[in-house]
């Protein structure tokens, strides 16, 4: 049996992608956070895949700057069809003595296992092809996998050309291929354009192999949803939805409630803890990492955020943002990214917080913005504070010591430091720094005016 240093990949991705009706490369649409391209990359690396080759077109270096150095590229100019697309391959795999994997970069759902089935069957039955196959309910538009009666494969009959019999037959060619790679570059000098469209198609190889006397086999996959292929946002949205059925499946099955999960929006790479709850309506999107014992409730987002153990949060936003354990947010809550939440702080509701470090055991109850701050240790902020950290061009520091209490209704003028166990007075306006165990008051006094209000145009 060949080793994983003789197994290849060829990534067909250089279609422009023209009923995507988009700016953007067709195999760079996002399935659940991730382009698909990437999600096609990583099933090819976990099944064993050593050497990649991207076919790539033109405007592809949008393609390159994500895939780096994780491939080598080669391009097609010209779109004449699957096998011209391999073809392009030929001087960096056409020497190469091994297995080679040939898979379209807009089948973000195969996954590694099934390719690892793949390449199984394909040593088992000694072949030098193996096509991937679906056993489709209503086969329409697909091209049809003929066997013999010893269940051998004999070729693949495109539906135009295919006899009413062979109509009936429900498996289907995935457009997915494991080769025996000096096979199929040798093959490939033989296919012709000779058909309506005047392109070279990759299944042609299938029938040369035949005609030389050689074993050709088919694996069908056990889930026919992972050969879908994405050509419109028809097809990218039933993508999104079996992928995020995927996701929320694993997810539940290590130990995660979800209330609702067809509501529940979860990007492939998020890292969620046991016995952590997510209610409907919650979206989790990018590197996200969330401990054990969490709740998330309805109507929360989070992006790119660190959240610990015995975590709540409630119907806020979170981005670029962490907390530690033990805290709480919301509801109506929002963390900019740096912002950084100690244990047990609690951020209440219409709190936002950017850039700022709020340590261990704090409370900043409601409607209050912290910005480019650090906060001591318990720390009790009020309603209505604002951190006033920008005068138009700058940005300033302010940092509050342990065990201040902050009145309701104070701005903190940066750049200006409280010291520990400081007081501000409710409403003071403080643009000096407040010494250790000191009260600021920073307001004008009150003087009452005796029956004014009788002369008020209201009271006439």
């Amino acid at each position: 049996m060949m080793q994983e240093k003789d197994v290849y990949g060829i990534v067909l991705a250089a279609g422009k992608g023209t009923r995507m009706k988009s700016k953007l490369y067709k195999v760079l649409h996002p399935v659940c956070g991730k382009a698909m391209v990437l999600h096609v990359m990583d099933s090819l690396e976990e099944a064993g895949v050593s050497h990649l080759v991207t076919v790539v077109g033109h405007g592809s270096d949008a393609v390159k700057d994500l895939l780096a150095d994780r491939t080598d590229y080669c391009f097609q100019e010209e779109q004449l069809g699957t096998a011209h697309a391999v073809k392009m391959a030929k001087d960096l795999l056409a020497d190469k003595e091994g297995k080679t994997i040939v898979i379209c970069g807009d089948t973000p759902l195969i996954r590694p296992e099934t390719l690892k089935a793949l390449l199984a069957h394909h040593d088992e039955t000694l072949a030098k092809a193996t096509i991937l196959t679906s056993l489709e309910e209503n086969p329409t538009g697909y091209g049809r996998i003929i066997r013999d009666e010893e269940g051998s494969v004999q070729k693949i009959v495109e539906e135009k050309d295919a006899t009413d019999e062979e109509r009936l037959v429900k498996e289907v060619n995935s457009g997915t291929y494991v080769f025996d790679n000096r096979s199929l570059f040798k093959a490939l000098e033989e296919v012709k354009n000779d058909n309506a469209q005047g392109e070279y198609y990759l299944p042609d190889v299938v029938a040369i192999l035949k005609s030389w006397g050689e074993v050709v086999s088919a694996y069908p996959m056990e889930d026919v949803r992972e050969g879908l292929g994405v050509n419109d946002r028809l097809a990218l949205s039933k993508a999104t939805r079996f992928m995020q059925e995927r996701i929320n499946q694993e997810h539940m099955l290590n130990g995660v409630t979800m209330i609702d999960p067809t509501t529940t929006f979860i990007d492939a790479g998020v890292k969620i803890g046991a016995d952590t709850l997510i209610e409907g309506q919650v979206t989790i999107k990018g590197q996200t990492v969330i401990g054990e014992d969490c709740t998330i409730t309805s109507g929360s987002r989070l992006i790119d955020a660190t959240i610990g153990n015995g975590v709540t949060v409630t119907q806020s936003v979170i981005e670029s943002a962490r907390m530690a354990d033990g805290s709480n947010i919301g509801p109506f809550g929002r963390l900019r990214p740096q912002a950084d939440i100690g244990e047990n702080v609690h951020i209440g509701n219409f709190v936002e917080v950017k850039k700022a470090t709020i340590k261990k055991d704090s409370k900043v109850g409601h409607l209050t913005y912290i910005g480019d701050a650090t906060v001591g240790e318990r720390v009790n902020v009020g309603c209505g504070t604002i951190f006033v950290n920008y005068n138009g061009k700058d940005k300033f520091h302010t940092t509050v010591g342990d065990d201040c209490f902050i009145g309701c209704d104070t701005s903190l003028v940066a750049p200006v430091n409280l010291g520990d166990g400081a007081f501000t007075a409710a409403g003071s306006v403080i643009t000096k720094d407040v010494p250790a165990d000191g009260l600021a008051i920073a307001r004008n006094r009150q003087s009452n005016k005796e029956n004014y209000a009788k002369k008020l145009p209201h009271r006439r």
